[in-house]
């Protein structure tokens, strides 16, 4: 796949505790976006935030079961991510989702690694 130069990143920020039908809301939007085809996704843990609700998640040791942020990112066309957004929708409770304009200066694969 060749991206252009321009492309779109859409980052989601959930929680590490998201579900979809028992799964990782996490795994959920990965799969759905290798499904169709989409250029690139990567899934980062965070160690600290806060949203909306403004309750602190963090990775200390003595709270090491709260609900720790999650944000993914997916890269692609414009038309490709804005043709992800309703089914993107009905599967984000709670959340917050950007959008924005990127620069691809590299993106390949090797086929012979």
């Amino acid at each position: 796949m060749k991206l252009p130069s321009e492309a779109s990143l859409l980052r989601i920020f959930i929680g590490e505790s998201d579900k979809v039908g028992g799964k990782p809301l996490y795994e959920v939007l990965v799969e759905e976006a290798r499904r169709r085809g989409l250029a690139g996704t990567t899934v980062v843990r965070g160690f600290l935030g806060f949203g909306a609700s403004s309750r602190i998640h963090t990775s200390k040791v003595l709270r090491l079961s709260e609900d720790l942020p999650v944000v993914v990112e997916i890269v692609d066309t414009e038309e490709r991510i804005e043709a992800f957004l309703p089914d993107l929708d009905q599967m984000i409770t709670e959340g917050l989702v950007t959008l924005e304009r990127v620069r691809v200066v590299v993106y390949r694969h090797d086929a012979d690694a």
